[in-house]
């Protein structure tokens, strides 16, 4: 790889840093050719985009970018694979879906939304990981309940408030 070569896929990865705010790093070596096959076509499925790079050119993009990817480049060692992907959580559900038939990809690290996590032991902790939009949901389910709880109070007691009234005036009269 020339020089000029190895300066375009530092932009490109540079620029793929840059738009992206989930990137996973992984260690796919050892899978053959058909696993390999099938873990694309899992994250395909999934909207995650899988590349592998080599970690000097990675290392040098993650130095160009302006985000912060603390320790994450230590663990640029052996084999690496990047996954892409708009949702947080998605990239650690192919990984642990997979791994059910397989030992691999392992989990270097991943940095989400400006949170940076390294080592395998972390895939059940990004499994977990709500996306903003589940987030949102649950926000707005909380800031509904109180509201509904009241209207519903409300309507309910109008109604019991009005049948005691009824029933005094009755007995008055």
């Amino acid at each position: 790889m020339t020089r000029e070569e190895k300066s375009l896929v530092i932009e490109e990865l540079t620029a793929q840093l840059a738009d992206n705010t989930n990137i996973y790093l992984t260690d796919i070596s050892g899978l053959n050719a058909v696993d390999t096959t099938n873990l694309r076509r899992a994250c395909f499925k999934a909207n995650v985009s899988l590349a592998v790079v080599k970690n000097t050119l990675l290392e040098k993009a993650m130095e160009a970018s302006e985000k912060d990817f603390g320790d994450l480049p230590t663990t640029l060692k052996g084999n690496t694979s990047v996954m892409y992907s708009e949702t947080g959580n998605a990239p650690a559900k192919v990984i642990k879906a997979f791994r059910k038939k397989s030992e691999r990809p392992l989990l270097k690290g991943a940095f989400i939304e400006e949170s940076i996590y390294i080592g395998d032991e972390q895939l059940d902790a990004l499994v977990d990981i709500k996306s903003k939009e589940e987030l949102l949901g649950e926000i707005i389910g909380l800031l509904q309940s109180p509201a509904k709880n009241v209207i519903s109070a409300l309507q309910s007691g109008g109604g019991k408030l009005a049948g005691i009234i009824k029933t005094l005036s009755e007995k008055e009269g």
